[in-house]
């Protein structure tokens, strides 16, 4: 069969102007699975709150990560499309869920180029399941290929939050930083309301209702966002054999006054420094590329709370981006659906 390959992640605005980053927040956060409110009431908050107020201080945020090439997010993917095309015998290209290109760009242009075309591999890049990340990624490039009804079919690689190989290269990009003198490495996740954990729980009874529900075993955690990235903090810390008294575990990205999966990053940069953890590394694994949410959210405003509140250093780790052995991951997978 002739295949070829996409690589889905989240997306940016066009520029850094706000009328870009509105029309972006206005796309994101009007999506029915970021803000699963009923459409009049999240029109308005959207619309008529949350974007008016929020665009002009997102704007100025992306001016501080911006570069030369344009948004970090869509140049790093643009890197990681051009090395794993080299890996690969398929053509590669990207898409966003938000923003440009759409998965209709890319189906375009792998059709253009290859009229022939049967299958599409659609590598949604987030390792783990959320109904506002991965399952929305998912719907979106399966609306697209109805829609506009293409011939090919599409196959999806499944969050590799477990993953031996994506496990090891992340070990792989942390390890160098676990030479120098550290008190704490703190696991910061992308955070999720409480409610979304509960609607994607299919038992009904299992998350944050059974005691320690992520360690206890249950259908609900191939949909658990949040024992998904508790079990991706385990398996590398004991691959590194990191100390337990040495890991933190916390979400980063609140929004609003609804309750969210806690501990609260911010709330534990500025707590730590008090509890005795004087030198600090942060590790984003919900990020395989760094963009707005590392870089400037943990990279600037984290550090400066951190240090602000008394700690001595604070080292960011980056995430997987273009690291050959993460490359080399993907590869492997693609080789895989196709049976290599």
């Amino acid at each position: 069969m002739k295949k070829a390959v996409v690589l889905m992640n989240l997306g940016s605005p066009d520029s850094t102007e706000v009328k870009d980053v509105r029309r972006y927040l206005n796309e994101f956060l009007m999506d029915k699975r970021v803000i699963d409110k009923p459409w009049l009431l999240r029109t308005l908050l959207v619309r008529g709150i949350i974007v008016p107020f929020r665009a002009p201080k997102s704007a100025k945020a992306y001016k501080t990560i911006w570069t030369d090439k344009g948004s970090p997010l869509i140049v790093i993917s643009k890197q990681q499309q051009k090395a794993l095309a080299k890996e690969i015998d398929e053509p590669v290209t990207i898409a966003m869920r938000y923003g440009s290109p759409s998965p209709k760009d890319a189906y375009e242009e792998l059709v253009k180029n290859n009229p022939d075309l049967e299958e599409v591999i659609v590598v949604p890049l987030y390792p783990h399941y959320a109904m506002s990340s991965y399952e929305t990624a998912v719907e979106y490039a399966k609306e697209h290929h109805k829609k506009y009804k293409y011939d090919f079919k599409l196959t999806f690689i499944k969050p590799f939050y477990n993953e031996s190989d994506f496990i090891e290269a992340l070990c792989e990009t942390i390890q160098p930083y676990l030479q120098q003198d550290y008190d704490q490495i703190l696991f910061s996740y992308h955070g999720i309301p409480e409610r979304h954990i509960l609607k994607c729980d299919p038992t009904g009874k299992h998350c944050l209702k059974v005691v320690n529900c992520c360690e206890v075993p249950s259908p609900a955690h191939d949909f658990c966002y949040r024992h998904q990235c508790w079990t991706t903090t385990q398996l590398v810390a004991d691959k590194l054999s990191i100390p337990k008294e040495k890991i933190g575990f916390s979400f980063q990205s609140r929004l609003g006054k609804d309750p969210w999966l806690q501990p609260y990053t911010a709330a534990r940069l500025e707590e730590l420094p008090k509890e005795g953890v004087k030198k600090l590394l942060v590790v984003c694994p919900a990020f395989v590329s760094d963009c707005l949410e590392t870089i400037e959210e943990i990279g600037e405003e984290g550090r400066e709370s951190f240090m602000h509140a008394g700690g001595e250093s604070f080292e960011l780790i980056p995430c997987l981006n273009v690291h050959p052995l993460w490359i080399e991951t993907l590869a492997k997978w693609i080789k895989k659906v196709n049976g290599e």
